[in-house]
């Protein structure tokens, strides 16, 4: 299945463009699924067909899917207080009822998470086009899963499971209590589940829309989002400036201004970005089949090209390792890199992600680091201690 993410700025009309890139596809035979991160009907409204927490038919080849984040919290909870039941009464604890249940902080975004992992792995659908939150937030999402297993993995070890019968010994030697077998069985869970969605967004036909109104404000939105999804190793399928004005020879009337704005920044983005889609300005919201027709929005390429990242090349001259990191748009003062341990902590813009460096780098010392290109190349001069030595 090919996974095609949309997102861009705030206002920028991202759900317009999921809607009419969905139903392009549906139109052109595709099984199309277009799920939404919406907590209200946006998306309804879009497609002049209400949707809701159960997959509704739009029309023979789409279907529109807005999952109820509180009800799959609820669910969650009441299973957990299932799982841990012998613990909650040892400790005279109260369980909590669904009905006075509201999701806390995150749990939203895990409910979106395990849609997307379904509606991935569902072979109901060709493609599935998610309307995800505007860029600050959908890149918060998308580095979910990746921060969580790395923070389950430090936590609770997966390899410390294996002591469960020296767990007591351990206890009483410490004084203190060791982690019961319920908690090493629930990080593993969603260990599983979360390498589940790292598997989907890490395919090779998933990739990133992102919409944007052509402008300053949207220039600026595009560089800070396309950097974001490259530290992610997200590829950008293309991108779509949308809400454009008719090229009309406006001279003296308002819209000569705006007009000649979006022209500037339209060529820009042809320049920096290669292929650009366009949907024009309707002159008022879109709403149903007729209006997403008219935006002329085509459907994803049947291929998506595999991001490659990093990638590690030898330089014979001097021995050294260097770490081809693609990272387009980086500004070199808003770059920071730390050596911690066996990881790499990379800090672009906004951005930060922590890395596992492979087997090979983790026995080299950073020997320095630039940005060429687009690219950031951290140069691994191997550890005479630590490599092995040829006779």
């Amino acid at each position: 299945m090919r996974t095609l993410m949309i997102t861009g700025p705030g206002g920028s009309g991202r759900t317009t463009i999921a809607a009419a890139t969905a139903l392009t596809a549906a139109r052109e035979g595709t099984r199309t699924l277009l799920l939404s991160t919406d907590r209200t009907d946006t998306p309804g409204a879009v497609l002049g067909t209400p949707t809701g927490p159960t997959p509704t038919r739009v029309t023979p080849h789409l279907t529109a899917w807005r999952p109820d984040a509180p009800a799959a919290f609820r669910e969650d909870l009441t299973a957990f207080q299932d799982r841990a039941a012998g613990v909650l009464d040892l400790l005279g604890a109260s369980r909590l009822d669904p009905e006075e249940v509201t999701p806390l902080p995150g749990a939203e975004e895990l409910a979106v998470l395990r849609a997307l992992r379904d509606a991935a792995l569902s072979d109901a659908h060709d493609l599935l086009v998610v309307d995800l939150p505007p860029t600050p937030q959908a890149l918060a999402l998308l580095a979910l899963p990746e921060e969580l297993r790395r923070y389950l993995r430090r936590l609770l070890p997966p390899e410390r499971q294996a002591a469960r019968a020296l767990r007591p010994v351990l206890g009483r030697l410490a004084g203190v209590p060791m982690p019961a077998d319920w908690l090493y069985e629930t990080a593993a869970r969603w260990d599983v589940e979360l390498a589940a969605v790292e598997a989907v967004l890490g395919d090779r036909n998933t990739a990133v829309r992102l919409v944007a109104e052509p402008g300053p404000a949207g220039t600026d939105a595009l560089r800070t989002a396309r950097l974001g999804l490259a530290l992610r190793a997200l590829p950008v399928e293309s991108v779509v400036a949308n809400r454009v004005l008719p090229e009309e020879d406006t001279p003296g009337s308002w819209l000569a201004g705006p007009v000649a704005q979006q022209r500037k920044a339209l060529d820009a983005w042809r320049e920096e970005y290669g292929d650009l889609l366009t949907a024009p300005h309707l002159g008022h919201d879109p709403s149903g089949a007729d209006d997403l027709t008219a935006l002329a929005v085509p459907a994803p390429a049947a291929d998506t090209p595999p991001a490659d990242w990093p990638v590690v090349d030898r330089i014979a001259e001097d021995g050294v390792l260097v770490w081809h990191i693609p990272l387009p748009g980086a500004v070199r003062e808003d770059l920071d890199l730390v050596r911690r341990g066996d990881e790499l902590v990379i800090a672009a813009g906004p951005g930060r992600r922590v890395v596992p460096l492979p087997s090979a780098l983790r026995r080299c010392t950073v020997d320095g680091a630039g940005l060429r290109e687009g690219e950031l190349r951290v140069r691994f001069a191997p550890d005479p201690d630590l490599w092995p030595r040829t006779r």
